[in-house]
């Protein structure tokens, strides 16, 4: 099962020009599953920076604006795009020139794939 996933990730960073990486974590950032290309930068996939993602959608509900569903951050060189699909972390690491509407759009086809990992990690 879990090659089969690596693979369709792995297909979806191909269809996305400027995408470096798919990371699938726990709400601690701890990954479940990586996959990157070779120009994904190591900082962004350490899980003391993944796990801060949990920490702003616990913000944004107490400021009363309701259940964060996607976050996404823009610096010099990179975006992070972060989605909300408890008790798992979507990150998507890309260049700063990437299309974040076509990252976006990449919920759909993610969402199946994401049923039986949730299952694993509910289980464990």
């Amino acid at each position: 099962m879990g090659d089969d996933i690596r693979k369709v990730i792995q297909q979806l960073i191909v269809k996305v020009p400027g995408l470096y990486s798919i990371i699938i974590s726990d709400r601690d950032g701890v990954p479940v599953l990586t996959v990157e290309s070779d120009k994904a930068p190591e900082v962004a996939m350490r899980p003391s920076f993944l796990s801060t993602f949990g920490l702003a959608i616990d913000q944004g509900g107490k400021l009363g604006l309701g259940k964060t569903k996607t976050l996404i951050c823009t610096y010099s060189q990179y975006q992070v795009i972060q989605m909300n699909k408890l008790p798992l972390i979507v990150s998507f690491i890309a260049s700063d020139s990437c299309n974040t509407g076509h990252i976006l759009a990449l919920e759909q086809q993610i969402d199946p794939i994401l049923n039986n990992l949730k299952l694993a990690v509910v289980e464990t």
